[in-house]
């Protein structure tokens, strides 16, 4: 199935919950960036990760090949009162100069390229001595949990979804960036709860890949309504605490490629 995250861009702004504060704490207290950094957020979507950079001073490029989710993000830019320069196409097709930027985030999104040449390019992009960061932020399916009861319903309605029973750890990412010449790499990650509410629940899951992003319309009706089923029989109580998993893996780029 073609997955196309622009076809659900209103849910996807409003009800994918970008990653948390500690997240951005993080990156500035070990200094993989600092205020005025320059940074290259690939597959930005909504701008969750580029906004949030942003507002704590970096000078950010946001990535992305989706219009309607550039939109979204421009308008939530303004909102925050944040400009972010906005770069429209696929991270294989566009050409930044080498030794562009500080760091080079990608979040929620690595699985989506073509990893080699991404990499590859990354470290073209990169100073010397810049930050490559691939981050998730995961919910955790665990057994009889409320994640767990989402996906099996999410596969039937979309038996090809490959994208579950996932532990928000990374490991083959490491190999990616070992690949192509990065070094220093590392790795953390913390565990938080984040509540929802379950209308914010299902719009965040019309939002995935799963459903809104490559089934259609009525499809997507069908299973919401059967969704807000399965939540008042089985998980009533609101808000409801959904286990996440914020994954970190920072490699540093040792000189330009030749």
């Amino acid at each position: 199935m073609t997955t196309d995250f622009g076809r659900t861009a209103s849910d996807y702004a409003r009800h994918r919950a970008g990653f948390p504060d500690a997240f951005f704490e993080r990156l500035f207290a070990d200094g993989s960036v600092r205020k005025g950094s320059l940074v290259l957020d690939l597959g930005t979507g909504t701008g969750t990760v580029a906004r949030g950079l942003a507002v704590r001073g970096c000078e950010v490029t946001g990535l992305d090949h989706s219009a309607p989710l550039l939109a979204q993000a421009a308008e939530m830019d303004r909102a925050a009162g944040v400009q972010v320069k906005q770069v429209r196409a696929r991270v294989e097709n566009v050409d930044f100069a080498p030794a562009s930027f500080d760091a080079i985030t990608a979040g929620q999104c690595w699985h989506w390229f073509d990893r080699p040449r991404t990499a590859a390019l990354v470290r073209k992009w990169l100073r010397p001595g810049g930050r490559l960061l691939i981050a998730h932020f995961d919910w955790v399916p665990l057994a009889g949990n409320m994640v767990q009861d989402t996906e099996r319903l999410i596969l039937t309605y979309n038996p090809a979804w490959t994208l579950h029973s996932g532990s928000g750890l990374y490991p083959a990412w490491l190999k990616d960036v070992a690949e192509a010449g990065f070094s220093d790499l590392r790795t953390y990650s913390f565990d938080l709860d984040i509540p929802y509410s379950h209308a914010d629940w299902r719009g965040r899951i019309r939002a995935s890949a799963g459903i809104g992003a490559t089934l259609d319309e009525a499809k997507v009706q069908r299973f919401d309504a059967e969704l807000a089923d399965m939540l008042a029989a089985h998980h009533a109580a609101e808000p409801m605490a959904v286990p996440h998993r914020v994954w970190v893996l920072s490699a540093i780029a040792p000189g330009l490629l030749v």
